[in-house]
């Protein structure tokens, strides 16, 4: 078999000389002759051409991830390469024999002639430096092949690799040893070889883990099968090349490129975006697995067989450090968007048990992997619920900047969830381990968010019923029956009705409408005729009725006996006879001393058919019961005003 030799014109200055004598020997060969030869040199272009592109997909691990351009970039730089065919120029000896052992995959001894000829004189150092560059080149071509899964074949090449790295590290040392500069220790070309090649396996690895595109899966059983990849296909394939890797005595570098790879694949995956909780979860309980089973391997007794490669604890603890600080932040925003979305003041209120679930889901799922996760978790989401609590309160004090009538329902809305906190932060706290300040806190805000949306609701609902009643027993459809039918709809959709706070509120807008309806019965601007007196007691019995269905409806058996002014106004103006009147006025006059003379001319106005005997009866009635108010209970008609007309109160008693 026909050696070929590489010309070192390049190394010795000599090209021009060479070309002169190529030219010459040129002109004297018969033209066949020439034409054959030219035959013979595009051949072997062509052929070192396609195994430099085949190199090149080699180390690449069979990833197109090389473009075409950049192999041929390659390619034409191996066609560069000299080579020391007979006739071509020819180099010293010297480096005619150092070409002979790279090519043999003698790199030890090629290293031992390039640094004799470094420190030779002559040019030594420029001719050395490009006669390294060649020599690791074709140690990384040879690493390459070993990667391919060929590695037998390159056994003995790959352990002058071995040789040559640890060649370095002797001189070096040596180097050092004599007071060389280091400046010049630092820039010598084989100083850079060993990261060379663990870049280059770094490179070759990471090609052999397959893409894992996370915006694309966001599902737990895609990434549950790319981690069972890595642990059951990618790492056993690691671990069946380091065999010839060992005996080369690079078994150390290859396994530094190994950790490399894999740490810089899981960073880039818990770096991403698009992962959710659940998901990093999956990548902290994998990586923690395969921390667990590096720990027992390093303590394994010595006599017991260990796998060549195994992860680097060191670094798996470092992915499990990154993956943890993920997957509280992520913990931390999932917790505050379902909160959120929980509470959002334009949709129904959801339960305390949804509450609950959103704020301990997440502590559980980290329970079944790590304690010390678990609680890590719990604090981030009790944290994070403190949070949101500060920003719904926010909300809130926005909310009551707006007016309108979907107040009502949205003000309710609001009450209902600080209900539903002050029944499950208790039972939360029981499940975690919140601290006393954050309960303070929790009820701190239910209180001043109860008192404050409460008093809102309040002014919204006398506001809107005022403006209702102003001319409600003038019109036909004032819009008063709409306003009771949506405080009805909105309390029957009330979800806490089981609360202190529920019935308080049904109370009070009870004693709201019933006040500014009597303020607005009281108060109407002039004495009514026969057909508008029957009309409005009609219209009082109605509103009474619908009223009282509200009141029974909303709270049901809780609704208890509680004053009833408009009832017993309508008992006296339906009363017919004198006697039954004065009756029907006793109990008015003892549930609400602060009943007036004005008032009870105001109610016998829309009284059908009362005669002038009966009304001075019924006033003189009330001047011998009437009492002073004793105490302050219920001040209902103390605050209504009633203005004297051209009419009545005159002293004549005849209105």
């Amino acid at each position: 078999m026909r050696k070929t030799k590489h010309s070192w014109a390049a190394f010795t200055g000599e090209g021009n000389k060479g070309e002169k004598m190529v030219g010459e020997n040129t002109r004297i060969l018969p033209k066949a002759t020439q034409e054959e030869k030219e035959k013979r040199e595009a051949k072997r272009k062509g052929k070192l051409k396609a195994l430099a592109g085949k190199l090149l997909k080699t180390v690449a691990g069979g990833k197109e991830t090389v473009k075409k351009a950049g192999i041929e970039d390659m390619a034409g730089n191996l066609l560069k390469m000299p080579t020391c065919k007979k006739g071509a120029e020819r180099g010293s000896p010297a480096e005619e024999t150092i070409c002979k052992y790279i090519e043999q995959g003698k790199f030890l001894e090629a290293c031992d002639r390039i640094y004799n000829l470094e420190h030779s004189g002559n040019d030594g150092v420029r001719k050395s430096e490009s006669l390294y560059a060649l020599l690791a080149e074709r140690m990384w071509t040879v690493v390459g092949e070993a990667l391919s899964g060929s590695g037998r074949m390159f056994l003995e090449p790959l352990q002058s690799v071995g040789e040559s790295l640890k060649w370095e590290k002797q001189k070096e040392a040596e180097w050092l040893g004599n007071s060389q500069e280091t400046e010049s220790v630092s820039t010598w070309s084989p100083n850079f070889w060993r990261k060379d090649l663990e870049e280059k396996l770094i490179q070759y690895m990471t090609a052999q883990i397959p893409l894992f595109d996370s915006s694309a899966n966001t599902d737990d059983t895609a990434l549950k099968q790319h981690l069972s990849h890595l642990e059951m296909a990618f790492l056993p394939s690691l671990e069946h090349r380091s065999d010839v890797f060992k005996e080369a005595g690079l078994l150390v570098t290859y396994v530094r490129g190994c950790h490399a790879s894999l740490c810089s694949h899981l960073s880039t995956l818990i770096d991403s975006n698009h992962f959710s909780f659940s998901q990093c979860l999956l990548i902290y309980e994998w990586a923690l697995k395969m921390y667990k089973s590096g720990s027992e391997a390093c303590l394994r007794p010595s006599q017991i067989p260990q796998h060549n490669l195994c992860l680097d604890v060191q670094c798996l603890a470092w992915i499990i450090l990154k993956t943890e600080e993920k997957l509280l932040a992520v913990a931390q925003k999932e917790v505050g968007k379902a909160l959120r979305e929980a509470f959002d003041i334009g949709k129904p209120p959801c339960t305390d048990a949804a509450v609950i679930q959103i704020l301990t889901e997440k502590t559980k799922a980290a329970r079944h992997v790590s304690e010390s996760l678990s609680e890590k978790v719990e604090a981030v989401c009790l944290e994070e619920c403190l949070r949101f609590l500060k920003s719904y309160e926010d909300e809130i004090r926005s909310f009551l900047q707006l007016d309108g009538c979907a107040l009502i329902c949205s003000s309710l809305r609001i009450l209902e969830n600080c209900c539903l906190l002050r029944t499950g932060w208790p039972k939360l706290t029981y499940m975690s381990s919140a601290s006393t300040g954050q309960n303070v806190k929790v009820n701190e805000f239910l209180d001043r968010m109860e008192d404050d949306i409460t008093e809102h609701f309040l002014q919204t609902v006398t506001s809107k019923v005022k403006e209702a009643l102003k001319d409600h027993f003038k019109k036909c459809d004032s819009g008063f029956d709409h306003i009771l039918e949506s405080l009805k709809q909105s309390f029957l959709a009330f979800g806490k009705k089981k609360t202190d706070t529920y019935e308080a509120l049904v109370q009070a807008v009870n004693a709201i409408v019933t006040t500014e309806y009597m303020q607005a019965l009281l108060t109407t601007s002039r004495k009514p005729s026969s057909v508008q007196r029957r009309r409005i007691v009609n219209k009082i019995e109605e509103d009474h009725r619908m009223m009282q269905t509200i009141i029974k409806e909303c709270l049901g058996p809780a609704a208890g006996p509680f004053k009833d002014p408009i009832k017993a106004i309508l008992e006296l103006v339906q009363t017919s006879d004198d006697e039954g009147m004065k009756i029907a006025l006793l109990p008015i006059l003892k549930e609400f001393p602060e009943f007036r003379k004005e008032h009870l001319t105001a109610v016998l106005n829309i009284k059908d058919s009362l005669s002038r005997e009966d009304r001075a009866a019924l006033l003189k009635a009330f001047q011998d019961n009437c009492r002073e108010s004793e105490t302050e209970a219920n001040l209902l008609f103390a605050d209504i005003e009633v203005k004297p007309r051209n009419c009545g109160l005159c002293g004549c008693l005849c209105c």
